[in-house]
């Protein structure tokens, strides 16, 4: 079990991009021929068949929206795979992180609450998995000024997921 919630692409920014993505294009929703490349809107694999898009994602500049956050020149957008159509969301209570290969590189990156980053750590991602984003996770909690968490491949820098500072209540 995870001790941190991974975060998909939230529904109503999901409802945007598959009409016009962050860079200000069209979604163009294709069958994927194989499966495998990373869904946002679910946290898991495309599946060969299904209809996805692969759109330009903003995260830090949705997140600082709501907010009130100014990120400044750390506000990005890359590639991201969303479903095409409407899908069921992540499975709750998961499991294990999205996109949790063993070997994998990932970087996470901390952001405080302007949107700024403040630290970062590469995870080769263990065997022990879950264990091994809890301690990287921690770590990157353990400093008070961090609001939120991006995970990111480090091959091509696509976001994975994003966790928050849990609020009291959560």
């Amino acid at each position: 079990m995870t001790t941190y919630t991974a975060r998909p692409i939230d529904p109503a920014a999901l409802a945007e991009l598959r009409d016009t993505d962050d860079a200000g294009r069209p979604c163009v929703p294709f069958a994927a021929a194989e499966g495998g490349d990373p869904l946002r809107c679910c946290l898991r694999p495309v599946r060969a068949g299904e209809r996805v898009a692969l759109v330009s994602y903003a995260p830090l500049r949705r997140w600082a929206a709501a907010t009130g956050a100014r990120p400044g020149a750390y506000d990005e957008q890359g590639p991201v795979f969303i479903h095409a159509d409407g899908c069921e969301g992540p499975v709750p209570e998961a499991e294990s992180y999205p996109f949790d290969r063993t070997g994998a590189l990932r970087t996470l990156r901390r952001y405080d609450s302007d949107g700024r980053i403040v630290g970062g750590r590469l995870l080769e991602i263990p065997a022990e998995a879950n264990e091994g984003f809890d301690r990287a996770l921690a770590e990157a909690f353990a400093d008070s000024r961090v609001e939120l968490v991006h995970v990111r491949a480090v091959e091509y820098g696509c976001f994975q997921f994003e966790v928050r500072r849990a609020t009291p209540g959560e």
